[in-house]
């Protein structure tokens, strides 16, 4: 499934620390983060992420950005969306 991440930045000194690449790569099997989409403000993320379940990758993504900030999810409506990445929407 396609999964968008909102993450609300509560403290934007660590989360400028931190390494997307480095997060999506400590996750669990069946979960592959997408595509990170940092605001210029600093104030939010959006991350879209392939997963086997929501539940997988909150357990994970949760304990992995806590106290830094506090995460929305939402499986995406994939016939209904635009500009999935090509492996996202197909699922590949």
């Amino acid at each position: 499934m396609n999964v968008v991440v909102q993450h609300r930045i509560t403290d934007s000194e660590k989360f400028s620390s931190m390494n997307a690449e480095e997060v999506a790569g400590g996750g669990p099997p069946g979960v592959q983060l997408r595509q990170f989409l940092p605001a210029q403000d600093g104030s939010m993320a959006f991350c879209v992420w392939d997963a086997d379940s929501i539940d997988n990758l909150r357990n994970y993504l949760d304990p992995a950005t806590a106290g830094v900030t506090e995460n929305a999810y939402f499986e995406i409506d994939a016939e209904s969306a635009v500009g999935l990445p090509e492996t996202a929407a197909t699922g590949a």
